[in-house]
């Protein structure tokens, strides 16, 4: 005949135990997932940090940058999840917080309002 027979070679040191070999073989997808974990899983989530607590300390008179690229200053603070943005004069537009990508100047507080009595003169 033709073909061969192949006859299984037995390995000569390790035993049925399997020890060693399953160590070295699952050691470098550990060390593969904690490269992953500290060269882009980690900064992702302080990246992601940072924008919340940038997007939940919005307040009026912030110049902001939306998702889609339009600058535009914050004229109000309608609720948790949008803000209004004026973009132009006389043309705000209401706008989702969490697309808002980036502040480019803190605005000043807002003003008390006077009292009735108002400020006297002495």
């Amino acid at each position: 005949m033709l073909i061969s027979a192949a006859f299984a070679q037995e390995g000569g040191g390790s035993g049925a135990g399997g020890g060693p070999d399953l160590l070295t073989s699952l050691l470098p997808l550990v060390l593969i997932f904690v490269v992953f974990y500290f060269l882009m899983i980690r900064p992702q989530q302080k990246k992601m940090k940072q924008h919340r607590g940038m997007v939940a300390n919005l307040r009026r008179g912030d110049r902001v940058v939306t998702g889609g690229g339009l600058v535009g200053v914050v004229t109000r603070v309608i609720n948790d999840g949008e803000v209004q943005v004026e973009i132009a004069d006389g043309v705000r537009v209401r706008v989702v917080r969490h697309t808002i990508t980036s502040v480019l100047g803190k605005g000043e507080p807002a003003k008390a309002e006077p009292t009735a009595a108002g400020p006297t003169k002495g």
